[in-house]
């Protein structure tokens, strides 16, 4: 029984391996500052319905102030982000290493920016995905 389990275990370990190695990283939605990628982990973010993706922020890569309408939980999977609540970006807000978590409740204002070494953090939420800037100057979607 127990080397069933154990079996079983190491199965499981070895597919999650495998799918982890599948994600596809492309643009981030265009709602984000240029530079960011993107992998749908389960989902689809364009469509209502749950959906969990990864993003990587590159160096010194700003979000500027926004909200979403819907809840996010975000995870820190590898290097540092820094998140603060508000209008007005400030760059002296904490970095948050990996492992850290957060949720971001709907149209909390709030921004994000990496520092020299960039961040992937991954996002659990319900689609659509959407970011509503604060300024509309902030939204590469204006550029």
């Amino acid at each position: 029984m127990g080397r069933l389990f154990l079996t079983a275990l190491a199965l499981g370990l070895t597919a999650s391996a495998a799918q982890a190695q599948t994600l596809k990283w492309g643009p981030a939605p265009p709602a984000l500052p240029a530079g960011a990628q993107a992998a749908v982990v389960s989902g689809d973010p364009a469509k209502p319905g749950a959906f969990v993706m990864r993003l990587k922020f590159p160096a010194n890569y700003v979000v500027a102030p926004h909200w979403h309408p819907t809840d996010e939980s975000v995870t820190i999977v590898d290097g540092k982000l820094s998140l603060g609540m508000g209008d007005t970006l400030d760059m002296k807000a904490a970095a948050l290493g990996v492992g850290a978590h957060v949720v971001a409740p709907a149209k909390m204002h709030h921004y994000a920016f990496t520092g020299g070494e960039g961040a992937t953090i991954e996002v659990s939420s319900t689609g659509p995905f959407e970011v509503h800037y604060l300024n509309a100057k902030d939204d590469p979607r204006n550029k």
